[in-house]
């Protein structure tokens, strides 16, 4: 059996973990400059790395605190693809 990752590590994971939650309401508030399919698509990348990153957890927690970032990568991206070659607008 592996080693359970260390205690500051998994505080770390947490707080990574926490960071993600707490974008949830500004994946959410995309729905005002977004069509419903587009926060649809929004919802699911944020789900999705909420997995990642509980899966991180468990086994790589220092790597935890990368979700967010590309949490925040992933909506910036969405919106202004969505805002320059879809015409969403607020």
């Amino acid at each position: 059996m592996a080693d359970s990752p260390s205690v500051p590590a998994k505080v770390v994971g947490a707080l990574g973990i926490l960071a993600q939650l707490v974008l949830l309401p500004f994946f959410l508030s995309s729905g005002l400059a977004t069509p419903l399919w587009g926060l649809i698509l929004l919802m699911m990348i944020w789900t999705a790395l909420l997995v990642v990153a509980i899966r991180l957890w468990r086994t790589r927690p220092f790597l935890v605190p990368l979700v967010p970032v590309v949490a925040v990568a992933a909506w910036f991206a969405v919106l202004s693809a969505g805002g320059a070659w879809l015409g969403w607008t607020a």
